[in-house]
């Protein structure tokens, strides 16, 4: 695919979110990466390469796909068939959540060589198949007969300052608006020790800073050996890898914290202060039908007790715009919640019908309406990120260097800094003045 940097290095939860760019990641004479979607995608997307590279399949564009929404999938096609166009002689491997739900679909494209479930892409023999010219197009098994998560050693990430390690996978849940369990399986945890291992690595590597990532994080720990907590998981590792200097967990279930974990959030400064709730919406009669597990007060209790233990803690939240049944009112319900919650980094999404999921079978809301309150959202979600811009002018932040003058503060602002610093170190920086949409700084240590 044409371009060798990264389109957008996005470590939202969902990089298929409606009108965002997948990460495509190159290297000179090795493999190229699509991802759309999540931190764990971004993830995976590594250990393809791994696999890929030592298959000596240096022609391959594999598109690592995301079924969140229908708009992702439909990138996804877009991506693909653009990428024949521009590489007519390159091998199209076809991957993902999408690939793992609609096999049959992909297969039938013209410009895909190959559909690999997700269970399979994060093994070797198909790649080293595909490398010995293998012509099987179709390898998609049933996910949900996988019970184990191996852990997969990495080197690092590519074009990125932070690492992502998976800690989970699957999920037992089944909210009536989502596919993903039926492209990851059911939940299932990688054992402590492979995570330690790979953490430490990542360290020894040079990144300073990790993300924990997994499909349904805080369900971590019941399949394994003496039912570890999630909390108990992340004690564990930062005990045995002190020298990580930042660890960051990606989505939260708000009613499954154990207290291990709230105990870290007060006690530990190496987590950072920055959580991202999978809220979905504000309106109890919305939560119910969406199957969620926690009602609009669970979700202000949560961030209510981790400002009290962290007053610097910063919130990041996913929520559904235009659910089935969702009336003007209940709607208004998930606006106040972004209030009462006090969050900033909102990741929004328009209701988006999957076929075989339950909702899909609901009353419609329409189309216009659900993108017209996706707007909402997202206008006050820019509000939101403008006054804690606001709020943390004059302030001095450590900042985790991603790209020259560019970083990230521990509550997860973006930082342009006033010299060029090597990516990866963290530096202390004044915060001088709002820049758009992220802070300027002056390095000073």
């Amino acid at each position: 695919m044409s371009g060798d940097t990264a389109l957008k290095d996005r470590d939202a939860l969902h990089a298929g979110e409606e009108g965002g760019p997948p990460l495509v990641t190159t290297e000179a004479g090795g493999p190229t990466l699509v991802t759309f979607g999540c931190r764990l995608n971004a993830y995976e997307s590594e250990v393809m390469r791994t696999h890929a590279r030592a298959a000596g399949l240096d022609d391959v564009i594999i598109f690592n796909t995301c079924a969140v929404t229908a708009e992702a999938e439909r990138q996804a096609r877009q991506a693909i068939r653009r990428a024949r166009r521009e590489n007519p002689a390159a091998r199209i491997v076809v991957t993902g959540c999408a690939a793992q739900v609609n096999p049959d679909g992909f297969a039938a494209m013209a410009e895909v060589d190959h559909v690999l479930g997700n269970d399979a892409k994060l093994t070797a023999a198909p790649w080293a198949d595909f490398g010995a010219g293998a012509t099987e197009r179709v390898r998609v098994n049933d996910i949900m007969a996988v019970r184990e998560t191996a852990g997969h050693l990495i080197q690092g990430m590519e074009g990125r300052a932070r690492a992502f390690v998976q800690v989970q996978n699957g999920c037992d849940h089944r909210c009536t608006f989502c596919i993903i369990p039926y492209g990851r399986g059911n939940s299932r945890s990688v054992p402590i020790g492979e995570v330690v291992t790979q953490v430490r690595a990542l360290v020894e590597a040079g990144y300073q800073e990790v993300v924990l990532t997994g499909v349904d994080v805080t369900s971590y720990g019941p399949d394994l050996p003496g039912k570890p907590t999630l909390g108990q998981m992340v004690r564990r590792l930062l005990a045995q890898v002190p020298e990580l200097p930042r660890l960051r967990l990606s989505s939260l279930d708000a009613v499954e914290m154990d207290e291990d974990l709230w105990r870290l959030v007060a006690d530990e400064p190496r987590l950072m202060p920055h959580l991202h709730l999978s809220l979905q919406a504000g309106d109890d009669m919305i939560l119910k039908r969406m199957k969620r597990r926690h009602l609009r007060d669970d979700a202000i209790r949560f961030c209510e007790r981790a400002r009290a233990l962290r007053p610097d803690m910063v919130f990041g939240a996913d929520i559904i715009a235009g659910f089935p049944t969702e009336t003007e009112s209940m709607f208004e319900n998930s606006l106040r919640i972004v209030e009462e919650c006090g969050l900033t980094w909102l990741h929004v999404f328009p209701y988006s019908a999957r076929p075989g999921t339950p909702a899909a079978k609901m009353p419609q809301v329409p189309v216009a309406v659900r993108k017209e309150r996706a707007a909402r959202l997202r206008d006050l979600g820019r509000r939101r990120v403008a006054e804690h811009l606001a709020a943390q002018v004059g302030r001095t932040a450590d900042v985790l260097v991603e790209k020259d003058t560019i970083g990230r503060t521990e509550g997860f602002a973006e930082v342009r800094l006033d010299r060029a610093v090597e990516p990866g170190r963290i530096v202390s920086t004044r915060l001088t003045h709002v820049d758009g949409d992220r802070l300027a700084g002056t390095v000073t240590a």
